[in-house]
C-alpha cells in the first residue's frame, strides 16, 4: 500500500523552495504533514497549536485540514525562518504566528486549552513537557515526530527520545499510541 498523500497545500511548493534557499532542512515530512491534516480536519473549529514553525511546512498542512472557524497559534525561535512562512501563510486570519522562544512561551500562556498541539521542537517535547500537555484539552490530542534518529542528533539524544517515551507512556491522564512509521510519531490523546 503506498502510504504517500494523494492530496498537498498549495503554498507547499514555494515553501519548500525557501526552505532550500535558507538552508533549513528539519521540515516535517509529507506523511506527518498528511495526519496533521487529518487530525486539523478532525476539530471543527479547533483551536490548535504548533510549537516550532520553522519555515511553515507544518503549519501549511494544518491549515489545509482546518475549516474557517478553527484558529492556529504557531510559536518560533528563529524569526527569520518564521518569516518564510509568515510571507507564505499570513494573509490566512486562522494563523497566530508568535515569534519567540517556545519554552518562555509555554511559562507564559493563559489561554484556553487546545484541541491539537503539535509539538515539533524541543520545548513542548524534551523541555517544558508538563507545560504543553496541560493546553491539551480532555479529548484533545498531542502530536509529536522525529522520533526515529536525524541528521543532526547531538550526542545523547537516543536517550532523551528514550526517556520521553518511557515518560508519556507512563502517564494516567493521556492515552499513547507509537507509530513506526514516517520520521517515528507519539500520539496520545487526553483522557476526560
Amino acid at each position: 500500500m503506498d502510504d504517500m498523500p494523494s492530496h498537498f497545500p498549495d503554498t507547499l511548493p514555494a515553501l519548500r523552495a525557501a526552505a532550500r534557499e535558507a538552508g533549513f532542512i528539519m521540515s516535517s515530512e509529507d506523511r506527518t504533514g498528511n495526519l496533521l491534516a487529518v487530525l486539523a480536519a478532525a476539530r471543527p473549529g479547533g483551536r490548535i497549536l504548533e510549537l516550532g514553525t520553522g519555515v511553515g511546512e507544518g503549519t501549511a498542512w494544518l491549515l489545509s485540514g482546518m475549516d474557517r472557524a478553527a484558529h492556529l497559534t504557531t510559536v518560533e525561535l528563529d524569526p527569520a525562518v518564521q518569516t518564510v512562512a509568515q510571507e507564505q501563510l499570513g494573509a490566512d486570519p486562522r494563523v497566530t504566528f508568535v515569534s519567540g522562544d517556545g519554552g518562555t512561551w509555554l511559562e507564559d500562556f493563559d489561554g484556553a486549552p487546545f484541541d491539537l498541539v503539535f509539538a515539533d521542537t524541543w520545548p513542548g517535547k524534551f523541555t517544558h513537557l508538563d507545560l504543553a500537555l496541560r493546553l491539551v484539552a480532555p479529548g484533545g490530542t498531542y502530536l509529536i515526530d522525529d522520533l526515529f534518529p536525524q541528521p543532526g542528533w547531538p550526542d545523547g539524544h537516543e536517550a532523551s527520545v528514550k526517556r520521553l517515551l518511557g515518560e508519556l507512556g507512563a502517564r494516567e491522564d493521556f492515552l499513547c499510541v507509537r507509530q513506526a512509521w514516517a520520521s517515528g510519531l507519539l500520539m496520545a490523546v487526553r483522557t476526560a
